[in-house]
């Protein structure tokens, strides 16, 4: 991994020692917004999380990939012939559509297109969430947040409703629901004001 040690839960994952490479490579230079921390800390994150909660090689794999498209010039094609259709197919499904102006209306399209793939999309889904709820409490505790959190907030409450109805007893459900209400309870992102 470009001089850096193998991480312990790849060990026994050769796909996904592949895709951390590739992401590696191909998000190289890009900073985390919460503490400007090397990008591939969020993707290694979340697939830690799903290797813990056993997922198979090719979903941890999609993980550590889950934002290639999004964010770098990689596209499906390319994806399709490095890591095979399945990983590439998983990718794509948890990806925001790029032909959808409205950040609303892409992150709403992107929960129900995740609620009617439900399975391994779901489960990439949920971890993804995790890690940026987590991203999102440290920003609120170094007194970070503004109306973007207030925002982000929201989706991921959304986000969690959603998953609550496709997968209610897994694990990363639980965890997204705790993460969620330690940002509440410990470092509270302001709320949107209610209508007396």
């Amino acid at each position: 991994m470009n001089g850096r040690p193998e991480l312990p839960f790849a060990r026994h994952l050769p796909l996904t020692r592949e895709a951390i490479e590739f992401a590696n490579e191909r998000h190289f230079g890009q900073r985390r917004e919460a503490d400007s921390g090397d990008f591939m800390l969020h993707l290694l994150e979340v697939a830690a999380l799903l290797d813990r909660s056993k997922y198979p090689d090719q979903v941890v794999a999609a993980a550590v990939l889950h934002d290639v498209l999004e964010h770098t010039d990689v596209e499906r094609e390319e994806l399709e012939r490095r890591f095979g259709p399945e990983v590439a197919g998983l990718v794509a499904m948890v990806s925001d559509h790029p032909g959808i102006a409205d950040e609303d209306e892409r992150k709403a399209e992107l929960r129900q297109r995740v609620r009617g793939a439900g399975g391994d999309a779901a489960a990439i889904y949920a971890a993804d969430k995790i890690s940026k709820v987590r991203e999102l409490r440290l920003m609120a505790a170094s007194g970070r947040s503004g109306p973007e959190t207030v925002v982000a907030r929201r989706r991921y409450q959304d986000s969690l409703a959603m998953l609550e109805d496709v997968m209610p007893d897994d694990r990363l459900v639980t965890l997204l629901r705790v993460e969620l209400e330690a940002l509440d309870e410990f470092s509270p992102v302001p709320r949107p004001a209610t209508a007396e």
